[in-house]
C-alpha cells in the first residue's frame, strides 16, 4: 500500500488491478485498519478528517463534510466511478450518505456495523470524556493496548499511534471525535436510507451495537438490503474475524 495526498486527506491506494473498493474506517480509526488483500479489487482506503494522517483539526466535521471527501477520493483516485463503497460504524453512515447522496458514484454498499443514526442519550459526550481520560503519551505501544484491555481495536489503536519524543499519542483529538460523531447520534437519516438505489449488505458482529430493531426497520424500508452476521465478533468485527469479513465482502462484491 502506498500513502497518496488528496487535499487535506490521507489515502492508503493498493497497487493491484481491478475495480476499486473504497473502504471508511470508524470513529478514532484509521484507513490502517481497514486495509486486506482482496483479490479482483484495488483498494483505497482514506484517513477520514480528524483522524490518521488527514487534517487533525478539521473546521468542518459536518456530515456534508465526511460525504464531500468521499466524492472526491471517487473522483480523484477512482476515475470518478462508481465504486464499491464499505464502511464501519461511522463509516458506514458516511457510506450511506454517499450512496443515497451521490448514486451516480456508487455500484455497491457495504455497511459494517452501521445503521442510520441517530441516538437520545450523551453518547459523544461520554465518548469525549473516555478519549479524555487516557493517561497519554504511552510509554510503549504495548502500554496502550494494556489499557485498553488488549482487544483487536486496541492492538490497531495501538499500531497506529505516533511516536514523539515523549511518547506515544493517539492521532486525534478527544474533542475533535465528539464534534465528529454528534451529527451522527443528532439525527436518524431514514430518508437518505430509503433514497440509496445500490445493492447494499448490512454486516452485523455477532455482539452487534446496532440494535435489532434498527436493522428489522431499515429491512423493511428496503426488503432488497441483504443482512448476514460474523460469529463471535462485536462491534469492531473486521478485527474480531477479519478472515470472516473479508469472506463477505468478497462474495458479495464478486456476484
Amino acid at each position: 500500500m502506498r500513502r497518496v495526498a488528496v487535499g487535506h486527506l490521507s489515502c492508503l491506494v493498493s497497487a493491484a488491478d481491478g475495480p476499486p473498493l473504497v473502504l471508511l474506517h470508524g470513529l478514532a480509526g484509521s484507513a490502517r485498519e481497514m486495509t486486506m488483500s482482496l483479490p479482483g479489487h484495488r483498494i483505497i482506503a482514506p484517513d477520514q478528517r480528524g483522524h490518521g494522517h488527514s487534517v487533525r483539526r478539521p473546521d468542518d466535521l459536518s456530515r456534508e463534510a465526511y460525504v464531500a471527501d468521499v466524492v472526491r477520493v471517487v473522483r480523484e483516485l477512482a476515475g470518478g466511478g462508481p465504486v464499491a463503497l464499505a464502511g464501519q460504524s461511522m463509516g458506514a453512515h458516511t457510506a450511506m450518505l454517499t450512496a443515497a447522496r451521490h448514486p451516480e458514484l456508487v455500484s455497491r454498499l457495504v455497511m459494517l456495523e452501521g445503521g442510520v443514526g441517530g441516538s437520545t442519550d450523551d453518547y459523544p459526550a461520554r465518548l469525549e470524556k473516555w478519549f479524555a481520560s487516557w493517561p497519554v503519551p504511552f510509554p510503549s505501544r504495548q502500554a496502550a493496548v494494556e489499557f485498553l484491555d488488549d482487544t483487536s481495536l486496541a492492538r490497531a489503536w495501538a499500531a497506529d499511534l505516533e511516536q514523539r519524543p515523549d511518547g506515544y499519542w493517539p492521532r486525534f483529538d478527544p474533542d475533535i471525535m465528539a464534534a465528529a460523531i454528534r451529527p451522527v447520534a443528532a439525527t436518524a437519516q431514514w430518508a437518505d436510507w430509503r433514497r440509496v438505489r445500490a445493492p447494499t449488505l448490512l454486516v452485523r458482529g455477532a455482539e452487534s451495537r446496532v440494535p435489532d430493531d434498527e436493522i428489522a426497520r431499515m429491512g423493511e424500508l428496503r426488503p432488497d438490503a441483504e443482512v448476514v452476521t460474523i460469529p463471535d465478533s462485536g462491534h469492531d468485527a473486521h478485527l474480531d474475524q477479519p478472515a470472516a469479513w473479508r469472506h463477505r465482502l468478497g462474495e458479495f462484491l464478486n456476484r
